[in-house]
């Protein structure tokens, strides 16, 4: 390894780190040049975005004062480039709400165990709110990454996608239009100083004391509950594993040793559940005060009690052992943690506290350090402390070694990126950490958003749900599942606020600080040269708490960062793979205006065969089906399925894969796996596949897999390997359908939201229960984003009540599972061995084709919710699409052996129009009528028994 040595003598060097610390101006950068940029004003758009264009494109602006600003009049944030690089407000233009209450870093990055803000300002005295008044007397954070240039450009293209205007209703711009902003940070002179004065560098502090435990030694005194027969401070014979109720007392003691300063312990809170009598150590002042540093296990948090009061503080992470750190200095105590015991995170301190230390506890104590069990003990558990070192002051001569360890940081640089994009209120962000120096260094973890916003509601007391700030966040580093919540297991957090002590909520929940950071890792190395780039994160900002409104925005958010979700080829499931069938297929979805066809699950279909007569004869499908203009792929079951010991995950002790199976995608198969689904694709030319039990999101703890270490960077290498083969899988034009929710890394479609074994129910409950699915599934997912599914052969049972087949004895239930379907937008797998088996069923299978395509355009536009699916009563929805020549069409169902006759009002307001609706029926006959000042129009419906009735409106 390479180091910079420093030149001048030790005491000299000392000197000017006392100085640079004490009087270190609060110009750190040059003055970034701002001049050629246009002033910022301040305008409201009057008109409404999601009906109607608004006409401004996204600028970069400078204030009087010199600051920047991002602003598409819809959302503006601001930043100062005359400090240290920080977000100063973040304003909702729609609304009028400026969002932020407190300046943060920019981002965060942990650097060879380095914890480092990345720009920011500190010393704002309340973070209720924020005056342009405080700003002036903030000050730049000595211990960050400084801001040293920005650059401003247009944005880019996250990854090639090869469009299929074929399956689109219209063309979308890739990447979305807009500008990028992006902010470089490095080290400097300044925090190297701040870094080798820092409380927490234990290097040149003398060893005053040190026991691993390897047997009880003389010098401790241990303290044992007699609530329970089990409890022990040695338990089968291992000194320091502790087995106790969760709430009850076992801990020993140790004289303090003399001129100590910092005192560490090493502990694996294992399956322990105690919060206040959680395992940790305590120092105890002479008088027999206590302070204590504890872990909080359930809670993953940590406890510090200062004397008179305990406090939680949010970090730990389950599973891990971890080093607690206490520290006594002039300025009083400090704590601090770390999972690998080299450098630490400061999460408390107590200024103006320094006890007089004589003994030191580590174990399990109650809330005030002391030996006492609370009234419930709860479940036994065992922990265990590892070790314990107590060191001594820290020596001048250490400073000049210590700061040599820490000049690779002025070559390493953080960009941080921010892109907002014209006609909606979107911001996007995300960070690159550029190696530059001769070291290697290892990124343990990062944050690449923080924002402290202002509080949506007042709560005094405890919640069980909170209501968030009125913003939607998107990620494109998400897995697990369909739900589009996910993202919180993986990437983003509402976390408590541990500066915001002046909130009214007593115990300081109120989650209003938003992070954006992976939960596990990446602890990814990068040699001199190389970069990582984050994963992105998306803040949509709402001018409404409505459901339908939000909904619409989330939509439109997705066609404008995911625009391939839009593509939305009608599609057939073939139940067999060979070539018979598939040719049959083939030649049926030709003749009825199908547009592709997947090989199904239990086909026959194996992507993962390899030979060469296999890729041979998928070859030969594709060219066949090309031919008559049909797409071609096949279905892949990934995850949830056993390899083989040396390949499936390996999980930490008390977890299971999600799946109860799966391989690790970074063991030698599943690096092998996708190198065959890239050969599969290049060499037959199919255009599709069906990826199931796609990554889930599983760690591994293997440190025999070629593609990961070990736990903390098994779970961003593994999602690296599948989005990868994602985003290259989008640029070569290959659909994409997977049961997860993949949009941003190139994904087209997930389910649209149903349970399997429903559709082995009788056929007349599966049309209610699709209409619903489909009603509750189109909130925040276009009508092309989610798939649902026929069984036109029997599928997971039901017999021949639930499915279609033979279908010409079943056509009025085959015509009215079409008509939700394509009356919706929305595509289904129609899984069997053909699509009609009479002219009349083709006929019927056409009738409705002919119907999508004929008004495609709108039938994938957005979905207004009108009536869900009861049985009861008419049910139906209405697609809405200001931009277009058809305004929306309107789609209503019979479930009845009636017929329903009725009027029902309707609201037209995100069709954009205002006045007059002219109308066209399912009959062919022409009205007009007017709109309320509601925009609502009074529809008159005639909708035949177990049947439907459509209207279009321009």
């Amino acid at each position: 390894m390479n180091t910079r040595r420093i030149k001048s003598p030790l005491k000299s060097f000392f000197k000017g780190l006392k100085l640079a610390v004490l009087v270190m101006s609060p110009i750190v950068c040059q003055a970034q040049n701002t001049q050629g940029l246009p002033i910022y004003k301040k305008e409201v758009i009057e008109k409404d975005w999601l009906v109607e264009p608004i006409g401004n494109a996204t600028q970069i602006y400078r204030t009087n004062e010199g600051n920047l600003v991002l602003s598409n009049g819809l959302v503006s944030r601001v930043f100062d480039v005359k400090k240290g690089g920080a977000t100063l407000g973040l304003d909702n233009l729609m609304t009028g709400e400026n969002l932020l209450r407190s300046i943060r870093p920019e981002a965060m990055v942990e650097i060879n165990g380095i914890s480092l803000p990345v720009g920011g300002l500190i010393g704002q005295p309340i973070h209720n709110y924020l005056l342009d008044e405080w700003i002036e007397d903030m000050e730049v954070n000595p211990g960050g990454l400084k801001l040293k240039d920005f650059k401003v450009g247009n944005t880019e293209a996250r990854f090639d996608w090869q469009k299929r205007m074929e399956w689109m209703p219209k063309d979308l711009p890739w990447p979305a239009p807009g500008k990028q902003l992006t902010f470089v940070y490095s080290g400097d002179e300044s925090l190297i100083a701040f870094l080798a004065t820092q409380g927490n560098t234990d290097a040149g502090r003398k060893l005053l004391f040190q026991d691993e435990f390897q047997s009880l030694a003389d010098h401790w005194e241990v303290y044992t509950s007699k609530g329970d027969e089990r409890n022990s401070f040695i338990n089968e014979g291992k000194v320091g594993e502790i087995m106790a109720l969760a709430n009850q007392s076992v801990f020993a003691e140790l004289p303090n040793p003399s001129g100590a300063k910092v005192w560490i312990v090493e502990l694996d809170p294992g399956t322990d559940q105690a919060a206040s009598w959680g395992l940790g150590m305590a120092l105890v002042d002479k008088d027999g005060t206590a302070y204590k540093f504890n872990v909080r296990t359930g809670e993953q948090a940590f406890g510090i009690y200062n004397g008179k009061q305990e406090r939680k503080i949010k970090g730990y992470q389950s599973g891990k052992s971890v080093f607690l750190r206490i520290e006594q200095n002039p300025k009083g105590l400090s704590f601090s943690y770390s999972f690998t015991g080299k450098h630490y995170q400061t999460i408390g301190e107590l200024a103006s506290t320094n006890p007089e230390v004589s003994k030191v506890r580590v174990g399990k104590m109650d809330q005030k350090g002391g030996f006492s069990d609370y009234s419930a003990p709860g479940p036994r558990g065992r922990s265990r402390i590892k070790q314990i070192k107590v060191l001594g002051s820290l020596s001048q001569d250490s400073l000049g070694f210590v700061a040599d360890k820490f000049q690779f940081l002025k070559d390493v640089q953080v960009h941080v990126h921010y892109e907002m994009y014209d006609g909606i209120p979107l911001v996007s962000k995300w960070i690159e950490v550029v190696n530059d120096s001769e070291e290697t260094i290892v990124l343990d973890s990062f944050k690449s958003e923080i924002l402290a916003l202002t509080e949506s509601e007042s709560a005094v007391d405890a919640k069980v749900e909170w209501r968030k700030p009125n913003i939607t966040i998107e990620t494109d580093y998400r897995f697990g599942g369909m739900s589009d919540d996910n993202l919180y297991l993986s990437s983003i957090a509402w976390n408590e606020d541990p500066l915001y002590k002046t909130q009214v909520n007593y115990g300081l929940n109120t989650p209003v600080l938003l992070e954006a950071y992976p939960k596990l890792g990446p602890m990814k190395t990068l040699k001199s040269g190389e970069k990582l780039t984050s994963y992105r994160t998306w803040e949509l900002f709402h001018d409404s708490w409505d459901r339908e409104r939000k909904g619409l925005a989330v939509k439109r958010m997705y066609r404008s960062q995911a625009p391939w979700t839009t593509e939305n080829p009608i599609m057939m499931h073939v139940r067999n793979a060979d070539n018979e069938s598939v040719k049959k297929a083939i030649d049926q979805c030709a003749e009825v205006g199908f547009e592709m066809v997947i090989m199904t699950f239990g086909s026959g279909f194996q992507i993962e065969n390899d030979s060469p007569e296999n890729i041979g004869r998928m070859k030969e499908l594709a060219d066949y089906a090309h031919s008559k203009g049909i797409a071609l792929g096949g279905y892949s079951l990934l995850a949830s399925r056993s390899i083989d010991k040396e390949n499936d995950v390996i999980m930490p002790e008390g977890k299971k894969p999600r799946f109860g199976n799966s391989p690790c995608l970074e063991s030698e198969w599943g690096i092998n796996y996708f190198n065959k689904l890239y050969d599969f694709y290049k060499k037959t030319g199919q255009d599709i596949l069906e990826h199931d039990g796609s990554y889930p999101g599983d760690v591994c703890a293997s440190h025999a897999h070629p593609g990961h270490k070990g736990l903390e960077d098994s779970q961003w290498n593994q999602f690296e390997r599948i989005s990868n083969f994602y985003k290259w899988a989008k640029g070569e034009g290959i659909f994409l359908n997977i049961p997860d929710h993949y949009f941003m890394s190139g994904s087209n479609k997930t389910g649209m939201g149903y349970r399997e074994t429903n559709w082995s129910l009788p056929r007349a409950q599966q049309e209610i229960i699709e209409r619903q699915n489909i009603y509750d599934g189109t909130w925040t997912k276009t009508p092309s984003m989610g798939w649902m599914f026929v069984p036109l052969v029997e599928y997971h049972g039901g017999g021949k009540a639930a499915t279609i087949e033979p279908l010409k004895d079943h056509l009025p239930h085959y015509e009215q599972r079409l008509a939700n379907l394509f009356g919706a937008g929305v595509q289904a797998c129609y899984r069997g061995p053909q699509l009609y088996d009479s002219p009349e069923t083709k006929k019927v299978v056409s009738k409705w084709v002919d119907f999508y395509k004929a008004h495609r355009d709108v039938l994938d536009a957005d979905i207004v919710h009108i009536r869900r699916a009861d049985g009861r009563d008419y049910d139906g929805l209405m697609h809405v699409n200001p931009f277009g020549e058809e305004k929306g069409l309107i789609m209503l169902y019979n479930p009845l052996d009636v017929p329903i006759v009725k009027e029902i009002k309707v609201g037209l307001y995100y069709t954009g129009l205002t006045e007059k609706a002219q109308l066209i029926d399912s009959e062919g006959k022409t009205s007009t009528l007017d709109l309320d000042r509601a925009y609502n129009i009074s529809l008159p419906i005639t909708i035949p028994a177990n049947g439907q009735q459509w209207f279009v409106i321009k």
